[in-house]
């Protein structure tokens, strides 16, 4: 257990998060809604920090991430615990629990971490995954540290329902960023996740402003966020706000958790697929079984950059550097792992 970062103290030994925008206002004994940051006698406590459930070294488009380091591989890490509550999530076990609640938890330090991460010959570094790294906020900075220090990337997978202050505080140290947009409108993440949007619009044109590199995936949801005309909404937001460039990952969606609703259809995927190839140059489909919505081509000259199979990753398109061998476009901000 590790002293929380970003609260206050209260009247009545109360405290309040201020780590994301629900700012949980907590009693004490008592744990804000992630599960896993509690208030300890008037002194907040971060519960998972050292924490792991999961450890793997993984493609690096498992992220997804298919601009970012194409065909290398990352050493992923997790723990338990979440600031959202996403009725479809894949990972529930772990994301809706407590470190009180989940017996497979083993610690370990930042600096074992991250010694681990480097006994793989051609790992580029760590990917904060599984459940949702914003709730370790202290343990994830502090391996990030680490890693930087040792010329280890670092790649953070998130739902991006964060505030300001402590996202700021993470970008420096961050090399990458996937980042889950769930819907185009506030109905769903209130009743489907139990967030906001606005919060996670406002991270994403932070990233940009940053010069960030970051990915977007959207997960389509049969009946509940597959509306063709809000997702055209959500793709004209993404090419005004944050750039034609901007990579997007359209995936299936599949009955998990609490959520019931029919697989999304192949055709659904197709249909928001083809809407928004006409505004972002990189879109991608992801969970589904299919040549289209897998490769890189340069929006330039469409040249085939990146052909994917699977895991299977060939950049046959671009040169040493990045750009396309064709025309010399430059596409990649980050580049094939040496």
């Amino acid at each position: 257990m590790e002293e929380a970062a970003f609260y206050k103290k209260l009247d009545g030994e109360k405290v309040q998060c201020l780590l994301c925008p629900h700012e949980c206002v907590i009693n004490v004994g008592k744990r804000g809604i992630c599960h896993v940051r509690k208030n300890v006698g008037g002194k907040f406590i971060s519960e998972n920090y050292g924490q792991v459930c999961s450890l793997h070294f993984d493609p690096i488009e498992k992220k997804p991430l298919y601009h970012f380091f194409p065909g290398s591989t990352i050493y992923s890490v997790g723990s338990v615990g979440c600031n959202l509550h996403c009725k479809f999530c894949q990972n529930y076990e772990i994301s809706q629990t407590s470190v009180e609640d989940f017996p497979f938890l083993k610690e370990y330090s930042p600096t074992e971490i991250v010694t681990n991460a480097m006994r793989q010959k051609g790992n580029i570094g760590i990917a904060y995954t599984y459940n949702d790294p914003i709730v370790w906020f202290e343990f994830m900075l502090e391996i990030a540290k680490n890693a930087q220090n040792a010329g280890l990337k670092n790649v953070m997978v998130s739902n991006g329902f964060i505030n300001p202050k402590p996202l700021m505080e993470l970008i420096p140290v961050m090399d990458a960023f996937s980042v889950d947009l769930k819907a185009f409108n506030d109905s769903f993440y209130k009743n489907i996740t139990s967030s906001k949007l606005a919060p996670v619009l406002e991270t994403l044109k932070t990233l940009k402003r940053n010069n960030k590199h970051f990915e977007i995936t959207n997960l389509v949801i049969t009946t509940e966020n597959d509306n063709a005309s809000e997702f055209t909404e959500m793709i004209n937001w993404i090419s005004s706000e944050l750039g034609k460039d901007t990579v997007l990952h359209i995936s299936r969606y599949h009955p998990m958790y609490k959520m019931t609703n029919p697989a999304t259809s192949v055709h659904k995927l197709m249909e928001l697929y083809n809407i928004a190839k006409e505004r972002l140059d990189f879109v991608y489909m992801g969970n589904v079984l299919s040549k289209e919505g897998q490769n890189t081509y340069c929006p330039n000259c469409r040249e085939l950059l990146v052909e994917r199979s699977g895991y299977n990753v060939n950049a046959k398109g671009l040169d040493k550097d990045g750009n396309c061998v064709r025309c010399g476009a430059t596409v990649f901000n980050k580049y094939l792992s040496d």
